[in-house]
């Protein structure tokens, strides 16, 4: 079995990471010493410059496009990330798998519509489930597994119905992960941020000083999240230490609604 600790680089893959949380999670690791093969929908320029700090702080990243709400593009993208391995790191499995890429479609139970219920389900449930399927042989064995949610998944907000249902069944999807890849010694986790000033939605908790106000008032630490207080905690649930962490919900919400 292969093990996560020993001389080798750690190499992980972040889904979404040209920004956010991804981006967060990526540094947090590079400062832990581990590499990472990071993926952008859109916005080359970004994923480039967090290759660019990454490799300022002594480690290596590869950016590589990737739509998660497209299956039929997963088989050319499993080949791709083979051949990066091989040609960066002279190796043909990766050490973690960060599922974090998503959208948000915020509307009302009664004005949401078959598109955008349908196009959030194909990234953060269908996408999830089966680009997870398509790289658990390139997964070590002793790897690890972490999928974001959301804190939606135990409290509510009006006109997040859909996306909230999505974070349901990854949890769910994370439960099974974890009982089927522990033969291996991979585990699986989730990872469910609160409210997060980040540009996710528009960028509306980020720049709207009145609503940071509000949901801060709603959490135990009396503000609400930074990207940061997300990517240490992934990067611990990725970490050697916690590898008796499985099949999880980790909630990091600043202790929102108690």
């Amino acid at each position: 079995m292969t093990q996560q600790t020993g001389t080798r680089d750690r190499v992980a893959l972040i889904t979404g990471a040209n920004r956010g949380l991804g981006r967060s999670t990526a540094l947090r690791l590079a400062a832990e010493g581990v590499d990472s093969v990071l993926t952008y929908r859109s916005h080359a320029d970004e994923a480039q410059a967090v290759v660019d700090e990454i490799t300022a702080l002594g480690r290596t990243a590869r950016a590589l496009p990737l739509d998660a709400g497209r299956v039929e593009d997963f088989p050319g993208f499993v080949a791709e990330v083979e051949r990066t391995l091989k040609e960066t790191w002279g190796r043909d499995r990766f050490d973690y798998l960060v599922n974090n890429a998503g959208h948000s479609a915020p509307a009302p139970f009664a004005e949401t519509t078959v598109e955008d219920f349908d196009a959030l389900f194909a990234v953060h449930v269908r996408g999830v489930y089966f680009l997870t399927q398509a790289l658990a042989p390139l997964i070590a064995d002793g790897g690890r597994i972490v999928n974001t949610s959301s804190g939606l998944a135990r409290f509510s907000r009006p006109g997040m119905s859909a996306y909230a249902m999505t974070k349901g069944a990854v949890e769910v999807f994370t439960r099974y992960l974890a009982l089927e890849l522990g033969g291996r010694g991979i585990t699986a986790n989730t990872v469910a941020p609160g409210p997060i000033a980040t540009d996710f939605g528009g960028g509306y908790l980020r720049d709207n000083e009145q609503v940071r106000t509000q949901l801060g008032a709603e959490t135990a630490l009396g503000r609400v999240g930074e990207p940061d207080d997300i990517g240490g905690v992934v990067a611990s649930l990725l970490s050697e230490h916690t590898g008796w962490i499985n099949g999880q919900r980790v909630e990091a919400s600043g202790g929102t609604l108690l």
